[in-house]
């Protein structure tokens, strides 16, 4: 038995997502179950600081570096409360965490360097809990010419891979991404990409009309209709018709385009929930048509993340996708909440073992390499 934790604060700002899994293996052979899983939210002050750090009109390296330790700190005070009341005994192999990103620049412009930025510092981690902490997943993959993202599809291939079926794996988090998974595939034949927004938008408004921080099972989208305009104009927003390998992020699909379009349609806040929720919905089922159905059936969709509870959105899926399975991952027995947690112990494993965990498929990466920072037992030295 050999138990770690893998951990996301992903862009939704929901909160701070830590699985305890048991795992051994690497590569085709690993072997990962998970044990316990719980998400703490963030405060409100939390959140509030980083849209602050994420946006150039608000940041600035005072508040980045203060944050930086902060979350560290919150991170760390998570796993406590975690291992309290789950009432963990045995020690921990490691700690993987994905970190909170601040800023993704994939293809940045005005002069700006090819670049990624997730904080929490992990030295917290490591100092309190006594274990090694593998961190910092992005910046190799980028070095090695990919986008930094998406890294799940990875561990996908290790936990899903079917020998009869062609499967997708959508994840509907802040930002919504598919992983492509052919029955019987090799890594080779895998790809993966960001499809566009996943909650972000939808939260965003939420926040700006209601004070909200989503919509419970849809059912303010639900009421209302949507905005055609609206929806043919961010329809037409370039990043759906690239073609893959491309990842996106709150730079594109964040608060500052939704509080915009928020602000024009003040007079119909449940409409542009509904048309927010329909273009990502939209935007799933238009990426599966433009770069997978040319390639192969779609036997099933399995559906992860916080938007698989959004009943309204899975609805419009559904309706979007006709005559393929759509379905969510507690429908095959495994947790929506917990994937994105999982994914990073497994990645964080991979690490442990020197091993490389980037598909170059779903990066765009030239060549296949080890990711993550290595902080290890502080604690954990040799005298004299």
């Amino acid at each position: 038995m050999a138990y770690a934790i893998g951990m996301m604060s992903g862009t939704s700002l929901d909160g701070i997502d830590v699985a305890l899994v048991d795992i051994s293996g690497y590569d085709e052979s690993t072997k990962c179950e998970l044990i316990h899983y719980k998400s703490y939210p963030y405060d409100a002050i939390t959140q509030q600081e980083i849209l602050a750090a994420s946006h150039i009109e608000t940041s600035n390296v005072a508040l980045i570096c203060s944050l930086n330790f902060k979350l560290g700190k919150l991170y760390s005070e998570a796993v406590a409360q975690f291992l309290k009341e789950f009432n963990v005994q045995s020690p921990l192999e490691f700690i993987a965490i994905h970190g909170q990103t601040i800023h993704h620049l994939p293809n940045p412009t005005s002069g700006l360097t090819h670049s990624t930025l997730q904080i929490g510092d992990p030295a917290q981690l490591a100092f309190d809990h006594k274990t090694t902490v593998i961190s910092n997943f992005r910046p190799m993959d980028m070095i090695a010419g990919g986008n930094g993202a998406p890294l799940v599809p990875y561990t996908e291939y290790i936990l899903f891979r079917d020998p009869n079926k062609n499967r997708l794996l959508q994840n509907i988090g802040g930002i919504g991404n598919v992983t492509v998974l052919p029955k019987n595939c090799t890594e080779d034949e895998m790809f993966a990409f960001d499809t566009g927004p996943g909650n972000m938008m939808i939260n965003a408004a939420m926040q700006y009309f209601y004070q909200k921080d989503y919509d419970h099972n849809g059912e303010v989208a639900k009421s209302g209709k949507i905005i055609p305009e609206l929806l043919k104009n961010l329809q037409l927003i370039p990043y759906f018709s690239e073609a893959p390998p491309k990842a996106t992020g709150r730079e594109l699909f964040g608060e500052h385009l939704a509080n915009e379009i928020c602000q024009k349609y003040h007079q119909s806040p449940n409409d542009v929930i509904n048309t927010f929720t329909e273009l990502t919905a939209w935007s799933i089922a238009d990426s599966y048509q433009k770069f997978v159905m040319p390639k192969l059936h779609i036997d099933e969709v399995i559906v992860g993340g916080g938007g698989a509870y959004n009943q309204f959105l899975m609805d419009r899926l559904r309706y979007n996708l006709p005559n393929i399975a759509v379905k969510r991952q507690e429908d095959i027995g495994l947790s929506s909440e917990a994937k994105e947690a999982i994914a990073f112990a497994i990645l964080g494993n991979q690490t442990i073992h020197r091993r490389p965990s980037n598909l170059m498929s779903a990066t765009g990466a030239q060549v296949p390499i080890i990711l993550g920072n290595i902080t290890p037992n502080p604690w954990n030295f040799k005298l004299g």
